[in-house]
């Protein structure tokens, strides 16, 4: 019987390829064939208007406007505690020179860019670069301060950098919930039980990753931006825990909170159609 052809879009980051490397490389049975494509998280979120892919990883911030198209799949996501952005710079600033200060960040779409617009929402002069340049930009002064997410949470304060604010933790005081990341979105078209399985796919795929950690290693290395394996084995024990496996309640609650403060600042219109693959 031919498998289905579908079109993924997921990050090069360990998380991504640690949660994908055995649906897409035969180590898991599947009914899926995957077309796979490895992008930056804010072109991934900006793949959205034009549905470039049937199922990919979205910031969840870029969720919260996706719905019309697209549902979120219970496996596969970034949820937890600890595990939020940081706002970073040279020296210590300032609440007031925060909102004046120029502000590197990886993308205007993602739950990172929200967190700060919470923290800090006179804080308009921005510039997006990717998230693995924002650490340069700040030492170098094209940047006062940057907004840092993925493997670079671990390497800030080898290069002589300070956190003004972990974005998590404010997050987490704020709402008492786990910090949504990013989910794994699938088109809201797709059949039903196509949907069903490739939820359950997802979830044999981490499961497969945390009995075999060591069979992924080359395929994450070879796309991973900071090389360093310590930082990378940092980065998925981070990253990839048991929410990736299922949301649960706690991060369902936890993405309804997050959408729930999208709609309270008006960034994003009333919800009414299901979040969920059930």
């Amino acid at each position: 019987m031919s498998k289905i052809k579908l079109k993924l879009g997921i990050s090069p980051c360990p998380n991504d390829t640690f949660i994908f490397h055995a649906l897409t490389h035969g180590k898991i049975d599947s009914n899926f064939d995957f077309e796979v494509t490895h992008l930056d998280v804010e072109a991934l979120n900006q793949s959205v208007s034009s549905q470039t892919f049937d199922v990919c990883k979205l910031s969840y911030a870029t969720l919260a406007n996706a719905l019309d198209d697209y549902q979120i799949l219970r496996s596969g996501g970034a949820l937890g505690k600890g595990v939020g952005p940081l706002l970073i710079a040279k020296e210590e600033m300032s609440e007031a020179q925060i909102e004046e200060a120029s502000i590197a960040i990886p993308g205007e779409q993602t739950t990172a860019n929200f967190l700060l617009s919470l923290a800090y929402p006179r804080a308009k002069n921005k510039q997006v670069l990717l998230f693995s340049e924002i650490e340069d930009a700040v030492l170098d002064g094209v940047a006062d301060a940057g907004l840092i997410i993925h493997e670079n949470r671990f390497t800030y304060q080898d290069k002589g950098l300070i956190c003004l604010m972990d974005l998590g933790n404010y997050w987490e005081q704020l709402s008492s919930a786990l910090i949504p990341l990013g989910g794994i979105a699938v088109k809201r078209s797709l059949a039903p039980q196509l949907k069903i399985e490739l939820q359950d796919a997802i979830k044999a795929s981490v499961k497969y990753a945390f009995d075999h950690p060591a069979t992924s290693n080359d395929y994450v290395k070879a796309h991973a931006a900071e090389m360093d394996q310590e930082v990378i084995q940092k980065h998925i024990e981070l990253y990839v825990n048991e929410y990736s496996l299922d949301v649960g309640e706690e991060g369902e609650a936890a993405v309804n909170t997050l959408f729930d403060k999208a709609v309270e600042k008006e960034l994003v219109e009333e919800i009414s159609k299901p979040i969920f693959v059930t």
